[in-house]
């Protein structure tokens, strides 16, 4: 049976590997639906991963294709694993405060309790370093997500430190580990 995977992707420069992640996950046969935040989808266009994932990107939660259901629903409800990766400060900041307020949060919130849910974090490592940040993450474990931890890495901006997205191979072991 066809395991299907919610790949959450949030507005990080390391949006860009979500799509080599779709294309992996795809051709060892997950059924991969893309998720996107606003912010993702200005790092890389969603039709690159409609493409790679052969499914159609979700990015709005106000946008109902079927009357007869609600998609962030219908979505968690068929999900076997969902991933947030990467995970941007704001996203883990709203899910550890119960917004849904995007298709990515709004389909999280609505996770069946025993759904395995993956976080990866990539951000700037002030950012994955600060308190706040910290405590979102703490809370989120707390309530049953796994964080996948970022690499110590040269950064986007310039800056050495932790917050570069964990190596995709790292990323798929976990998911395997989940399914």
């Amino acid at each position: 049976m066809t395991k299907t995977i919610l790949l959450a992707v949030s507005g990080s420069i390391s949006a860009y590997k979500a799509a080599d992640l779709t294309n992996q996950l795809t051709k060892q046969g997950y059924d991969v639906h893309v998720l996107m935040t606003k912010a993702a989808t200005d790092f890389i266009t969603p039709l690159t991963l409609q493409v790679l994932s052969k499914n159609a990107v979700h990015l709005d939660v106000m946008t109902e294709n079927d009357p007869k259901s609600v998609n962030h629903i219908e979505l968690a409800k068929k999900a076997d694993l969902f991933v947030l990766a990467p995970a941007s400060a704001n996203t883990l900041a709203k899910l550890a405060h119960g917004m849904a307020d995007n298709m990515v949060t709004a389909t999280a919130l609505a996770l069946p309790a025993d759904t395995p849910k993956l976080i990866a974090p990539a951000m700037n490592t002030k950012m994955y370093e600060n308190p706040l940040t910290q405590r979102n993450l703490a809370i989120l474990k707390e309530v049953g997500f796994e964080e996948i931890e970022p690499r110590s890495s040269l950064l986007a901006c310039g800056d050495i430190g932790r917050g570069a997205l964990a190596e995709l191979d790292a990323i798929i072991e976990r998911i395997e580990k989940n399914l």
